[in-house]
């Protein structure tokens, strides 16, 4: 859809960004009234846990079918409902008192962080390909929803109580589907379907995309960038806790450090990706991180060797400084890779963004749920710190590789047979040229009878 000066696109732009903001403030809303809920209900760390996830798990879930209703009924509705029903369980948090409706509640609390599919299909369908990535990666921004909960519910908390801020984070999820829905149109392509009298598109043909091999590509990349980066985002606070002996304080603040990048220069990412093209921006992405992260998982290590005039002792350690300056480093270049990837989506399924970047934000999701579970399994079989950063290196090694090789075969499919008559080195095109015209010989020799300078 074509991006007009004094259309709609930058009001629905603005309001999705902000309204997605909300959303993520509540979704993560668990991470500090859920400390205050455990002591209450004398939780154990394991109900503690689930209760803490669930949100998370929930909203991942829910990403594949609010994107496939946000393809069939449009982004507007879609978005209004969604945190209506939000607002309501949100509300329903301060008025329940066992732990099997803390539960339930959590569960439609969840529904927030399927926001995201509903917003990247509706905004999507207000800018053309070359206005996509920039815009999809301003609304990206709502990320920082989740840093405006931890650093502004405490407060609330202190001031009001775990029950009286869920009543305001209620209220305000209540005003701003209000306002969103009264500030935006319906996007261009469902108004044109309804206009022509249309019938949205079946379930079943919006998830026909969902077949096919690269769409489970573009999730696996998802599933690094944003499952990764969140997972760290919950894992770093005990890890400089556990490694460098921080307090609880001092460890947060230095994983907001972390975290604020990996959100603010999303839209950087989008218009690198416009500027320069996606793939580029991603091979920036996995190579930068796959360097960090080797660096990362080097454990600390003593080491003894022989020398001339006896053994040498001599200790490698990542300092402080350059563990917090390598993480920055790696949220920043998974805020570029999150803009990424969302851009190809669009260009590859224009008709099915709701329901591909529902899966792909399914599977990231994902990744913030699973990738936490895996690195505690790992400290406790291999007893190694740094392990959570191995498996971040295995993981993002494959993607690279895998992303490699499919842009590979792509570019040999689309070229045909031409690839297979270049020579192997750039030095020899013009000796390969000079013997496809005859005027060489085998090896470079002039042929036989051939006239030279």
């Amino acid at each position: 859809m074509q991006h007009r000066e004094g259309s709609g696109s930058h009001r629905a732009l603005g309001a999705s960004t902000f309204a997605f903001t909300v959303c993520f403030a509540v979704w993560t809303i668990f991470s500090i009234i859920g400390v205050r809920i455990k002591q209450d209900l004398g939780l154990t760390d394991t109900e503690f846990g689930i209760l803490v996830a669930t949100p998370i798990l929930t909203g991942s879930l829910s990403r594949i079918f609010l994107g496939i209703w946000t393809d069939q009924y449009g982004g507007r509705i879609v978005f209004t409902v969604l945190m209506l029903v939000t607002a309501v369980a949100t509300w329903m948090l301060s008025t329940v008192t066992t732990y099997p409706m803390f539960l339930v509640a959590a569960l439609g609390v969840g529904l927030a962080g399927g926001s995201f599919a509903v917003g990247i299909a509706f905004v999507s369908r207000w800018y053309d390909r070359e206005h996509q990535g920039t815009a999809l990666g301003m609304f990206g921004i709502g990320n920082v929803g989740a840093a405006v909960t931890n650093f502004g519910a405490p407060f609330l908390l202190l001031a009001v109580g775990w029950d009286h801020a869920a009543q305001v984070y209620a209220v305000v999820l209540l005003v701003t589907a209000l306002l969103f829905f009264a500030v935006t149109k319906e996007d261009p392509t469902t108004a044109a379907r309804r206009a022509s009298g249309e019938n949205p598109r079946s379930a079943l043909l919006q998830i026909e995309p969902l077949k096919r091999l690269q769409v489970w590509r573009f999730s696996l990349y998802y599933f690094f960038v944003f499952g990764a980066f969140v997972a760290l985002a919950l894992w770093l606070p005990r890890y400089y806790v556990g490694v460098y002996g921080l307090d609880l304080k001092t460890a947060g603040m230095l994983a907001a450090a972390f975290a604020l990048p990996g959100s603010i220069f999303r839209a950087l990412g989008g218009y690198l990706s416009d500027r320069f093209g996606a793939r580029l921006v991603m091979y920036w992405t996995f190579i930068v991180s796959v360097v960090v992260c080797f660096f990362l998982s080097y454990p600390s290590t003593d080491y003894v060797i022989q020398g001339v005039e006896g053994p040498i002792a001599f200790n490698i350690t990542i300092s402080l400084p350059v563990f917090v300056s390598l993480t920055v480093v790696l949220g920043f270049v998974m805020s570029l890779g999150k803009a990424a990837v969302y851009k190809h989506i669009p260009v590859y399924y224009p008709e099915h963004v709701g329901s591909v970047g529902g899966l792909v934000g399914l599977i990231g999701g994902l990744g913030g749920f699973v990738l936490p579970i895996c690195f505690g399994v790992m400290n406790d079989l291999i007893g190694v710190w740094t392990s959570c950063f191995m498996l971040l290196f295995a993981l993002v090694a494959i993607a690279l590789a895998w992303m490699h090789v499919s842009i590979h075969l792509m570019e040999r499919r689309e070229a045909g047979e031409g690839l297979d008559r270049l020579p192997e080195l750039p030095e020899l095109l013009s000796m390969h040229e000079a013997e496809h015209h005859g005027a060489l010989g085998p090896r470079g020799r002039p042929p036989p009878g051939a006239r030279t300078a």
